[in-house]
C-alpha cells in the first residue's frame, strides 16, 4: 500500500470540519470499503476532566486520507489523522495521550482536560461493514471488545465477560427511530428535521397518497387504516412514536398501542386540558405511572413554538433528551 504524504498532512486539513457533522461512521466506512482495503478507527477511550466529546466517540480515517467523525472539539483531529498513517501501514495500534499533563506538549485541549484515544487498523473493512450492516438491519445492539495490546476487536450481540488485560468495550446501539402518525405540516417538518439529525423516520398516514412525502427517505410508510397499520408498526426500545392526527380517538389508539411496546418515548400534540383527560383515560385502561412516564404530552419542550418547524424543533429536542445512549466502558 502506497500512502501519499499529502493525504495525511496537517497542512491539508479541511478549513471547515464537515467531517464531524455526524456521529454515524457507517455510511463513510461503507463507501470506503468499495475503494480501500483498510481503514483506521480512533476511539475516545479515556477522559480526565473536561471533554467536548463523550466517551466512545469515534473518528475514521481511510487509506486515502479521508476522515469521518471527530473525537475532540477540533483540537486533535488533524494530529490523529497523521498518526493513522503508520497504523494503516504496519497495523500496530497506538494509544494516544493528549491534554493537561500529557507528554505531548504541542497538542493541548482548550477545555483543559486530558483524553486518551486508541487508534487501530481495520484489516477487513468489507467484513466490518457487513457486520455492522447486519446488526443495523436487525435493529440489534453490537458490542465490540478492543484489546489495547494487539488492537484486535471482537464483536458480540450480547455483552460477554471481558477478557483479561487492558481494553475498551464499544457499544453500538441501533439508530434512533421516530415513527410518526399524521400528514399535516408539523408531521412533514418533524420528518425533515429528524432526517437531518440522523434519526430514522417512519410514517403512517391513513388513506394517504401512495407515494411518501417528496424528498423524505422513510424506513416505513403505511397508508392503511390505523386498525391495520398499527399492529405492523415496528417498535423497539430505540424507537419513539408521535401521533399528530388531531383526532382524539386516533391519537388515543396510537398512544395505547405504543405504550404497550418498548418504545422509549410516546408523544401527542394537543392542549394541556386534553392531555390531562388522556392521562385519566389511560389510567382507566390499565396503564400505570411507569407507563405514563414515557409520555410527552403535550408534545415537545416548551420553547414557545408556533410554526411547524419550531414545533418540530421542540419535539426533536424532547426525543434527544430521552433517547437511549451508547454505553461504552473501559476495562
Amino acid at each position: 500500500m502506497v500512502l501519499r504524504d499529502s493525504a495525511f498532512a496537517v497542512d491539508d486539513w479541511p478549513a471547515w470540519p464537515t467531517y464531524g457533522l455526524s456521529d454515524d461512521l457507517l455510511p463513510a466506512l461503507r463507501h470506503w470499503a468499495q475503494h480501500d482495503d483498510v481503514a483506521a478507527i480512533a476511539t475516545l477511550v479515556h477522559i480526565s476532566g473536561s471533554s467536548p466529546r463523550p466517551l466512545g466517540s469515534e473518528m475514521a480515517i481511510s487509506a486515502r486520507g479521508n476522515v469521518a467523525g471527530y473525537v475532540s472539539g477540533g483540537c486533535v483531529e488533524g494530529t490523529v489523522a497523521v498518526q493513522a498513517e503508520s497504523v494503516l501501514a504496519d497495523g500496530r495500534p497506538k494509544l494516544l495521550d493528549y491534554g493537561a499533563g500529557s507528554p505531548v506538549l504541542d497538542v493541548q485541549l482548550t477545555c483543559g482536560g486530558r483524553i486518551g484515544i486508541f487508534l487501530r487498523r481495520i484489516g477487513d473493512l468489507a467484513q466490518c461493514v457487513a457486520q455492522h450492516d447486519n446488526a443495523r438491519r436487525e435493529r440489534a445492539e453490537l458490542f465490540v471488545d478492543i484489546d489495547f495490546d494487539s488492537g484486535d476487536a471482537v464483536a458480540h450481540r450480547e455483552p460477554k465477560p471481558r477478557a483479561e488485560g487492558q481494553g475498551f468495550r464499544q457499544h453500538y446501539p441501533p439508530p434512533t427511530r421516530l415513527m410518526l402518525v399524521g400528514g399535516d405540516p408539523v408531521t412533514l417538518a418533524i420528518g425533515e428535521l429528524a432526517t437531518l439529525m440522523g434519526v430514522e423516520v417512519g410514517l403512517i398516514r391513513p388513506y394517504g397518497p401512495s407515494a411518501p412525502p417528496p424528498g423524505m427517505a422513510l424506513c416505513h410508510y403505511d397508508t392503511r387504516a390505523l386498525a391495520s397499520a398499527l399492529p405492523d408498526l415496528p417498535l423497539d426500545a430505540w424507537t419513539a412514536v408521535y401521533s399528530l392526527t388531531h383526532d382524539m380517538t386516533d391519537d388515543q389508539s396510537v398512544i395505547s398501542h405504543a405504550l404497550r411496546s418498548p418504545a422509549f418515548r410516546v408523544g401527542v400534540l394537543g392542549s394541556r386540558r386534553k392531555a390531562e383527560q388522556r392521562r385519566v383515560d389511560l389510567h382507566a385502561d390499565g396503564f400505570d405511572d411507569a407507563d405514563l412516564a414515557r409520555l410527552d404530552m403535550p408534545a415537545g419542550l416548551d420553547i414557545g413554538a408556533t410554526g411547524p418547524r419550531e414545533i418540530a424543533l421542540s419535539i426533536l429536542a424532547e426525543i434527544t433528551a430521552h433517547r437511549p445512549r451508547a454505553r461504552p466502558v473501559a476495562f
